[in-house]
């Protein structure tokens, strides 16, 4: 048995940060310094219990007035239009990619994500210490709180019921998401995925004791994933507009499977699997080498066009599967329930 394999054997799978019980409050080392800052709700809470009646006073649902001076504060870019999706995903790709790369030249570091295992100052109100994970993902999910990060329409927090009042003015966003879309959160799936999945085969085995490093890059990684997946929001929307009819009478026939059958489309799906499998060659290979185009290989192994065996930073192979297996049948559960909800209110507008 390899040592990979012992070290699985031997330990119960990885526990995901989200998997808390609802509306568990913390508890700071010095609750002293705490009170210098805006109070907030330090509650953790598994997103599935998120409702968007539930959001903080300080996230508009809505354009701000037009006689409030917030509405000076107004996002004037198209980014979000629907006619950007498409390229905004495949900007994503590159992040998520880069990211990747970034974390395997690190060891896989199991103590960071075991609570305990590195002391941090955070613990549950039943007493239960925060691995180094859980502590960073929640610390800087208040610090991108505070200047509005969350209340863009394509970002969702981990930690929801923690997110902090506002230092900046609220921005106003066009509406082009149904309101529906605030409750669909998907994040402790792509936790789970994350921990037991992505990391064992994109990382090294070993500790290099790099934990701060190893858990930054794991913070960036599951923030673009999530930013990702969530998307599907938007395209779900477009798909919507596109085909109102047929996607109404499956909404109104609660028929989720018939739903997911109308929005799939297996060639555009391999079309961006070979892409990223191309692209996580492509970023990953050494420049020293002489330019070559790079068979991507499994196992983090390719070649060149002369033959030489050359050794990538990430495997292509798992990159794939990353999007094969969890990324887009993620980004597919997003969309059927967002669409499932585009109706409520008997809105089709």
């Amino acid at each position: 048995m390899s040592h990979r394999c012992s070290i699985l054997a031997a330990q119960r799978p990885l526990q995901s940060p989200l998997q808390l019980r609802a509306n568990t409050p913390f508890r700071q080392m010095d609750p002293a310094q705490i009170s210098k800052f805006p109070a907030a709700n330090n509650t953790i809470s598994p997103i599935q219990s998120y409702s968007r009646h539930q959001q903080p006073s300080h996230q508009p649902s809505a354009l701000p007035s037009s006689s409030t001076p917030e509405a000076l504060y107004s996002d004037l870019s198209d980014t979000l239009s629907l006619n950007n999706i498409r390229r905004s995903l495949i900007l994503m790709e590159d992040t998520i990619i880069f990211g990747l790369i970034e974390r395997a030249q690190y060891a896989r570091n199991d103590p960071v994500y075991q609570p305990g295992a590195v002391p941090v100052p955070l613990w549950t109100h039943e007493g239960r210490q925060m691995s180094l994970l859980e502590y960073l993902l929640r610390e800087t999910e208040q610090v991108h709180g505070r200047i509005r990060r969350y209340t863009s329409p394509d970002e969702n927090a981990f930690f929801p019921d923690a997110v902090p009042p506002l230092v900046l003015p609220p921005m106003g966003y066009p509406q082009v998401l149904w309101p529906a879309a605030a409750d669909v959160n998907v994040n402790p799936k792509i936790m789970d995925m994350y921990l037991n999945h992505l990391l064992p085969a994109t990382t090294p085995e070993g500790d290099d004791r790099n934990y701060g490093s190893a858990a930054m890059h794991d913070v960036i990684i599951l923030q673009a994933l999530s930013r990702r997946i969530h998307y599907g929001k938007f395209v779900a929307e477009a798909k919507f507009r596109a085909q109102t009819e047929e996607y109404s009478a499956l909404i109104h026939a609660k028929d989720s499977k018939g739903i997911m059958e109308l929005l799939t489309d297996r060639a555009v799906e391999l079309k961006v699997v070979e892409r990223v499998k191309l692209k996580a060659a492509t970023f990953g290979q050494d420049l020293n080498t002489a330019p070559t185009t790079i068979a991507a290989g499994a196992n983090g192994v390719g070649s060149n066009i002369n033959g030489d065996e050359l050794l990538l930073r990430v495997s292509p192979q798992a990159v794939a599967e990353l999007y094969d297996e969890w990324v887009m049948p993620l980004t597919k559960e997003v969309e059927v329930e967002y669409l499932l909800h585009r109706l409520d209110g008997g809105g089709q507008n």
